[in-house]
């Protein structure tokens, strides 16, 4: 089986195609922010961004009639518990009008459904970002009109997991594990016995600081600073998720200078990469409490798990909680087709939305 999967980003469109779980080609679109400014809403960028991965499709000289499905990255639909879902209009309709919210990933199970419906062939979403497995104790944040929800790096995480679990003979559903996602947005997710049980929000805030997002703060500050008319509502969602962390305290967020600087001795780089270290490790530490300490594995992926120093750092801390493994970058586009494949093989379920 050959298949098409799309994972849309806000000014790129990665898209692969595999046979099986091979990789034939892959690539990223990139797109001008002139280009997409041109839309009013992300849904609008639909047929926009349907021709230019057609296109590019024809250069390869692939024939898209060889397609047994088409895959594309979850959105920010309602939330849903993990696995293979079918596109149909309801999740369409759910999508188009942004029930969840405006993100680039939305456009990931339109572009699907538009070029599976001209072929005759499904298509699909796999573990969007608003997978929610918790716990009910987990939903509780204090004050009654507010719920924590489930909002995490869902697709990488749970291909991690069952990643290590395949390396390690493990059941994915037998074991405890977490999952410490880093790269802009950071998640530390609890996978027990094969749901995420707990995560941090990094889309609401919660968590440590990442290179630009502030992650938790004190409520009472953030009630005077909402107040003080010294910010729009916009310029503070600004100032705490795009020009928050790294960015709001060194006006960068590249990583590896950072680093680099800090570990030179630059004392305003090492206090706020110390203060990331200690921030990130605490929250590890407060996620294997959810499991009682009984951690099978403490698995590290994301962009920042290619830096050896940030590795050593988080080690040193939290070691001791259970054995460490790195996995760097993301594995989104494999992780879409083996969703797929576990439907069209007869080994999971085809989900309904």
């Amino acid at each position: 089986m050959k298949l098409l999967v799309i994972n849309p980003g806000s000014t790129s469109t990665k898209i692969g195609v595999f046979e099986h779980e091979t990789e034939l080609f892959e690539t990223t679109l990139r797109h001008t922010t002139e280009e997409i400014e041109k839309f009013e809403k992300i849904s609008d960028q639909k047929d926009f961004r349907k021709e230019i991965i057609l296109n590019f499709l024809k250069e390869k000289e692939f024939d898209t009639k060889e397609l047994s499905a088409v895959v594309g990255r979850g959105g920010l639909i309602k939330p849903v518990e993990s696995g293979t879902f079918i596109i149909n209009k309801k999740l369409l309709d759910d999508l188009e009008n942004a029930v969840s919210g405006e993100h680039a990933s939305n456009l990931g199970g339109l572009l699907a459904n538009e070029i599976a419906v001209e072929l005759n062939i499904p298509s699909f979403i796999v573990d969007p970002v608003v997978t929610d497995e918790f716990d009910d104790v987990a939903r509780f944040s204090g004050i009654p009109e507010i719920v924590r929800k489930s909002a995490f790096h869902a697709l990488n995480q749970k291909a991690i997991a069952r990643k290590y679990c395949k390396e390690n003979s493990k059941n994915y559903e037998e074991v405890n594990l977490l999952v410490v996602h880093l790269g802009g947005g950071i998640s530390v997710g609890v996978h027990k016995n094969g749901r995420v049980v707990d995560v941090t929000n990094a889309i609401q805030g919660e968590g440590p600081f990442t290179p630009e997002r502030s992650g938790e703060l004190p409520v009472l500050d953030v009630i005077e600073l909402c107040f003080s008319k010294n910010y729009t509502k916009q310029e503070l969602i600004k100032r705490v998720k795009g020009n928050g962390g790294f960015n709001a305290y060194l006006n960068s967020n590249d990583m590896k200078t950072i680093v680099e600087k800090a570990k030179a001795g630059e004392k305003n780089y090492a206090e706020v990469y110390d203060a990331f270290i200690y921030q990130l490790c605490k929250e590890i530490g407060k996620m294997s409490t959810v499991v009682k300490g009984n951690v099978e594995a403490i698995l590290i992926t994301g962009g920042m798990a290619y830096n050896p120093t940030i590795m050593a750092d988080i080690e040193e801390r939290v070691s001791f909680i259970a054995k460490i493994f790195v996995y760097p970058g993301e594995e989104e586009l494999l992780a879409l087709v083996q969703g797929a494949l576990r439907v069209l093989n007869g080994e999971e379920k085809t989900k309904e939305y």
